[in-house]
């Protein structure tokens, strides 16, 4: 599974949800996740407000 990084601490995660992929919409703020939302393709990103070349690829550990 993939997670992407963004501005003022947006993390887009690619999840499994009821046996369906979906991409997880999360903020991180003074060191809490708060839910923003799930997208079932990349294109409802920009629903969130989202642009594609602001997220960068977390490095596997």
């Amino acid at each position: 599974m993939g997670r992407w990084h963004g501005p003022d601490g947006l993390v887009v995660e690619v999840i499994m949800l009821d046996d369906h992929p979906m991409l997880r919409v999360c903020h991180r703020v003074g060191g809490r996740t708060y839910l923003h939302g799930y997208c079932a393709t990349v294109a409802e990103l920009l629903e969130h407000g989202i642009d594609l070349a602001d997220l960068v690829e977390e490095e596997p550990a």
